[in-house]
């Protein structure tokens, strides 16, 4: 799975660079290759990215490739989709999300 432009592949390595330091809302998706929902959520994640482009800074990690990250913030099931803003994890959710909900989550963290 190949993410958009606008979509951000981070990895153990970056994710401090790219997620805890960036100065703008940041959500981050954590899927894997082989889990359905993740797939399903693929397209919301893309059509989010695209809607909130200059607002939102999104990222996807592929829990397979780098376990430390999502160990560090208790990534138990996935997707798992984590907001961060400051440096700061200030939300979550779990599982297949509908669009609407992500948006809501997105509007109430950008005021």
């Amino acid at each position: 799975m190949t993410a958009s432009k606008n979509v951000i592949e981070v990895s153990d390595s970056d994710f401090e660079a790219s997620v805890l330091k960036s100065p703008t809302l940041t959500l981050v998706d954590f899927w894997a290759e082989w889990c359905g929902p993740c797939r399903m959520l693929a397209p919301t994640i893309e059509a989010i990215a695209e809607q909130y482009s200059t607002q939102v800074k999104i990222c996807k990690m592929n829990v397979d490739n780098n376990p430390t990250v999502p160990t560090q913030f208790h990534i138990r099931g996935i997707p798992t989709v984590l907001f961060f803003k400051n440096g700061q994890k200030v939300d979550q959710m779990v599982g297949n999300q509908p669009k609407d909900s992500i948006i809501q989550t997105i509007q109430k963290h950008l005021k």
